[in-house]
């Protein structure tokens, strides 16, 4: 058998991404024919089908669906060799930092003012992206370190767990069920959360056949059918005004996106939001190493204060006072004010 090259491995998940020859050529810029020809040569080379071939369908084979996971983990090894490899190579590296926008339980601030004081702090950039998004970004060396609300796959990663946060059900003002003094999970059977998934599974990921599809009662409203990913807090926030899904959030985020058309309101049952710091495994950067402690830190000084806080939040009639939104903030342990010439010491800068 002969080596395998990069080039065959990126064909090859294309196909099988695919799993149609004309749309996998298309999307590698590249004719069929020769694609074709070199899914051939390889599976001529490892001596084994990888695709089961019909004139209607393309199909991995056993051994096709082995290969293509450790293709792409492999494929996303050399990517992110590459990245980290010039990321060092630069005269004034920083430390990039991935996490999607407010979710960071309002400690951001206080993260980034501890870790200046780190004699190991270099600048930052952060690296934002929608859900998800940071555990790729670690994988592929775009990032160096994330903050996140939950890790879905901990491959080739290392945790630290920092806080845990509550959370909240969102639903439309005019819900009936803003009107209840006491909810529970199960009286969300049959609402759908923006992703599609089952609402009375507390955002955990479904089971089988628990995806919202067929068979399940229709979420209340009219937007039921659409499973598009929702990127955008303001979009997210609109679809759950107009009653058409419900959301868990993390109290912070409530706090600081309060609107007259969405109740927030307690969960009995809902499980909590636990907040992680992550990075690769083998990293050995002193600079991620600065930023978990100063992290952890932070964290484990805050996480009283959040347990002690009320879950209240702003109703539909207004948002608080300038004075009760000052005083909230405090409460939560907002970060003080950067020291006079901090942000020049050490600079952040921002990537989508």
């Amino acid at each position: 058998m002969n080596d395998l090259e990069s080039r065959q491995l990126r064909y090859f998940v294309a196909v099988a991404e695919e799993l149609n020859f004309g749309r996998a050529a298309e999307r590698l810029g590249m004719a069929q024919p020769p694609l074709s020809r070199a899914i051939r040569e390889l599976e001529r080379g490892l001596g084994v089908r990888l695709f089961e071939r019909t004139t209607r369908q393309v199909a991995l084979t056993p051994a096709g669906e082995v290969l293509l996971r450790d293709a792409r983990t492999a494929l996303e090894a050399i990517t992110a060799a590459a990245r980290r490899a010039v990321h060092a190579g630069r005269p004034a590296p920083e430390l990039r930092l991935a996490l999607k926008a407010d979710f960071d339980a309002g400690l951001l601030p206080q993260f980034l003012a501890a870790y200046r004081e780190e004699p190991e702090a270099i600048p930052v950039e952060l690296v934002l992206g929608g859900r998800g998004d940071q555990e790729a970004a670690l994988r592929d060396g775009r990032a160096d370190v994330a903050v996140l609300p939950e890790l879905t796959d901990d491959r080739g990663l290392d945790v630290e767990p920092l806080l845990t946060e509550p959370r909240l059900v969102a639903l439309a003002a005019s819900d009936p069920l803003a009107a209840r003094s006491s909810l529970s999970l199960s009286d969300f059977a049959g609402r759908v959360l923006p992703d599609g998934r089952p609402a009375e599974l507390g955002g955990l990921p479904p089971g089988p056949g628990g995806d919202g599809g067929p068979g399940r009662p229709a979420a209340r409203g009219s937007f039921a059918e659409s499973r598009r990913p929702v990127r955008d807090l303001t979009e997210l926030f609109s679809l759950v005004e107009l009653g058409g899904v419900i959301w868990f959030v993390p109290v912070s985020i409530a706090r600081r996106h309060a609107r007259p058309g969405i109740a927030y309101r307690a969960v009995g049952d809902l499980p909590p939001t636990e907040f992680s710091v992550v990075w690769p495994q083998d990293c050995r950067s002193p600079a991620v190493a600065a930023f978990v402690r100063a992290a952890t830190a932070v964290a484990a000084a805050a996480q009283p204060v959040i347990d002690a806080q009320p879950l209240d939040v702003p109703g539909p009639a207004g948002p608080a006072r300038p004075a009760e939104a000052g005083q909230r903030a405090d409460a939560a342990g907002a970060a003080p004010s950067p020291r006079p010439g901090s942000s020049e010491m050490n600079p952040v800068t921002v990537r989508r």
